[in-house]
């Protein structure tokens, strides 16, 4: 069983958990940071190869049904 002094000390480390998930707040905007990194990096050759082979894998099976 949970005393109630100690819920209480529960209750107060649920802020900076709430805080964490703020986008506004510091770590959303390193996230943001780095996803505008990354938005701005071209696609690899690699991957757009894997993309073709899928839409010609996803023509086929539609003009195979």
């Amino acid at each position: 069983m949970i005393e109630p002094s100690k819920e209480k000390k529960r209750v107060g480390r649920d802020a900076p958990h709430k805080a964490a998930f703020d986008p506004n707040g510091p770590i959303g905007r390193k996230l943001k940071s780095f996803y505008d990194v990354i938005e701005t990096e071209p696609v690899p050759d690699r991957i757009l190869d894997l993309l073709g082979k899928l839409d010609e894998a996803e023509e086929k099976a539609k003009r195979g049904s």
